[in-house]
Formats: structure tokens, C-alpha cells, sequence
């Protein structure tokens, strides 16, 4: 097999696959999303904060666009509802181009796109019941609709008893509940969720993230997540894209990108979540070049099914190498397998490369990511052997 050079050193066995039996249910091919060439500007002497972004949301999908402080995230989501006017590009949201609608016929195209923030904006002198009638009456629908959606937008978000509940009087996880059914009054097509969980606990950021995936499920909402939070993209999203200096570096499947980054800024948002960085008492050791006195360093990814095999077992019986275990852990990414295994091949010699043959003969991504340095043997250790 023939072995794939890397940007950052390392040998890979294979190219990233599209495909891993990832679990998550198949997003629509139709875009109801697309961004073409899209910049924005709004200071010459500082760059743009958006530089030529172009990419597809699909319908139906949950999109995750994530990113560092200032990697420009926020104005991206507002190019795409047109609270910001790019300095270049093109919006198109259901087939509408977005960045070409002014006035009237922009605030029209607006109830297509709904927003939820991180802080939930509700107006302290209405009921949760009023609150989510506001946008009706802002939109001119009759009362007597509003009388009756109101209820079942409540009830979609868990909270039916709460219709005359003021904000003071319910939970940060309520108040976000409340906001998200004022943004699905109007029925949009897509939904803009900007941080929204970002102010919550844990426990409640895991109610939200699971109140939007069913209201995906059942409604078929898209939704576009931005956030710096990678396991709220781990949890329910279908497809990622992270930025970096307003320009895109990576975008796919989640899982895929979760198993294979192709980034240093995507390995580095995934170091907390899935084992792909060693502890840095093991980094020390690396070096990139084998040397007479190293053994590589073999990271081995498995997918699916293939996330629990005796792989060590395999090698020591089949290779007689002595695998020394850096580092490793089991992910579920959409609910699907991920595990990642780092290990150290002793007594590896000239097989290194049968031994990446058959890690990708059973389905395992196989790479060398350095060469570790064999600990000095003393005088006396030697004596004892």
C-alpha cells in the first residue's frame, strides 16, 4: 500500500473516508444554505474578518460552525439573515438571495430564518405566552391563530405549563425553551442558533442540545449552530465547519472530522474530547526522523463496529511486536464508535509497513505520528538481562 505523506509530519495510511457508518441519519443533498465567495471588511487596515467562504448547508441537516474568538462566526451567521451586507459574495437561503434583499422585501425573507442567542432577550413584562406570540403580532396574524399556535409552540418546547409564567420567574434552560418556540412562531425554514448554550450549565445545555435535535427530527428544521464548543457539535450535529481567521480550514461529516482532523486548530478544539494530542510528558520523547535508537509511534483509529477489536492482541501474535500503550479512549460521535489508540511498536524493524497494511486490511486507519526515544539502559539493567 502506498503511504500518504502528511503536512504535519506524520504517515497515513489512507486518505479521510466519507463513509463510516457514522449513525446519523442522512442529510438531504438539496442546500437550503448556500454561500458563495462570501467576505466581509470592516476596517482595510485590520483584513477582512470573513476572507472568500463558500459552502452548502443541506436541508434538513444540523450544520455546527465552529471557531475561535474573532475567527468570525457571529458575522458570518448575520450575513446569512442579513443583519450584515457582505463586502463580497452571495447568501442564498431557500433559493432567495439574501444579500440582495433591502427593506421590506429582506424583513420578508427574514421569517424564513430564525435566531436564538446566548442570552435569551425575552421582555420581562411579558408572559412566556406573550413572548412567543410576539413575532405574530409583529407579522400581523390574526389573533385567533395566534391564540391557538402559541400553545402548540409551547408544548413543542416542553413548557406548556409555564403559558403565564413571567421570565423572572423561570430557569435560564426555561428562558432558552421560550426563545427557541418565538423563533419557530413564523415556522422558518432554517434555524441560526448563535452560542445558544453558551450561558447554561451542562445539564441543561444537554435539554437544549436535545430539544433542537428532536425538533430537527420532527419537523425537519434545519439548524446552523455556532459555537466554540466542540461537544455541542459532537452531540447532534451532522456536518461541521471550522473557521479560522474568517477562512474556512476544515468542513465535513462530524464524524468525519472528529476521527481524521486535517487541521491543527481542529486537532486542538478536539484534544478534550477525543484522544488525538498526547500528555505532553509523552510529546517530549517524540521525534520526527527514526533514528537507530526509536520506535515509532503508531496511532490507530477505529470506526464502527471495529472500535472494540483486540487489535493489540492482533499485532503482538501476528508481528511479535512489544506495544507499549501512550494513550487511548472510545468516543461516540452521533452515536457511533470512535476510538483512538496510540502505542509504541518495540521490536517493530523493517515491519512497520506490513503493520499499517494490515491495520487497514481490517478496516482501521493506521498512522506514524514520530518516533519515540528508547529509554537509556544502565549498566545494571543490562546485567540483570
Amino acid at each position: 500500500m502506498t503511504l500518504l505523506a502528511r503536512t504535519d509530519g506524520a504517515t497515513e495510511t489512507e486518505p479521510r473516508s466519507q463513509e463510516h457508518g457514522t449513525g446519523l441519519r442522512p442529510a438531504n443533498t438539496r442546500p437550503i444554505i448556500e454561500i458563495h465567495s462570501l467576505s466581509k471588511i470592516y476596517d482595510a487596515k485590520s483584513g477582512p474578518v470573513l476572507d472568500d467562504i463558500s459552502l452548502n448547508v443541506s436541508e434538513g441537516s444540523i450544520h455546527g460552525i465552529i471557531g475561535r474568538s474573532g475567527a468570525g462566526k457571529s458575522t458570518l451567521v448575520r450575513c446569512l439573515n442579513g443583519l450584515v451586507s457582505p463586502s463580497s459574495g452571495r447568501v442564498f437561503v431557500s433559493g432567495q438571495e439574501i444579500s440582495a434583499l433591502k427593506g421590506q422585501d429582506l424583513r420578508k425573507a427574514r421569517r424564513q430564518i430564525a435566531m436564538v442567542f446566548q442570552h435569551f432577550s425575552l421582555l420581562s413584562s411579558r408572559t412566556a405566552a406573550a413572548n412567543v406570540a410576539l413575532p405574530l403580532e409583529i407579522a400581523g396574524i390574526a389573533k385567533e391563530t395566534i391564540r391557538k399556535r402559541v400553545p402548540d409552540l409551547l408544548e413543542l418546547v416542553g413548557l406548556s405549563g409555564k403559558a403565564d409564567a413571567y421570565p423572572s420567574e423561570l430557569s435560564g434552560g426555561q428562558k432558552q425553551r421560550i426563545g427557541i418556540a418565538r423563533a419557530l412562531a413564523l415556522e422558518p425554514a432554517v434555524l441560526l442558533s448563535d452560542e445558544a448554550t453558551s450561558a447554561l450549565d451542562p445539564e441543561t445545555t444537554e435539554q437544549i442540545l436535545d430539544l433542537l435535535k428532536d425538533i430537527n427530527r420532527r419537523i425537519g428544521l434545519s439548524i446552523v449552530l455556532i459555537t466554540h464548543e466542540m461537544d455541542v457539535v459532537r452531540q447532534i450535529a451532522d456536518h461541521v465547519t471550522v473557521l479560522e481567521q474568517g477562512r474556512i480550514i476544515e468542513s465535513g461529516p462530524t464524524f468525519d472530522v472528529f476521527a481524521f482532523p486535517r487541521s491543527k486548530t481542529a486537532r486542538s478544539f478536539l484534544s478534550s474530547i477525543v484522544a488525538h494530542d498526547l500528555p505532553e510528558e509523552v510529546t517530549a520523547r517524540l521525534v520526527q526522523e527514526a533514528t537507530g535508537d526509536t520506535d515509532p509511534v503508531i496511532r490507530i483509529t477505529f470506526t464502527g463496529s471495529s472500535a472494540h477489536s483486540a487489535v493489540v492482541a492482533d499485532l503482538v501474535e501476528r508481528f511479535k511486536v512489544r506495544p507499549n500503550i501512550l494513550h487511548g479512549r472510545i468516543d461516540y460521535i452521533g452515536g457511533a464508535a470512535l476510538g483512538i489508540l496510540t502505542i509504541v511498536s518495540e521490536n517493530t524493524g523493517p515491519r512497520l509497513s506490513d503493520i499499517l497494511s494490515y491495520l487497514s486490511s481490517l478496516g482501521l486507519h493506521g498512522e506514524v505520528i514520530g518516533h519515540a526515544v528508547r529509554p537509556a539502559v544502565t549498566g545494571a539493567h543490562r546485567a540483570a538481562h
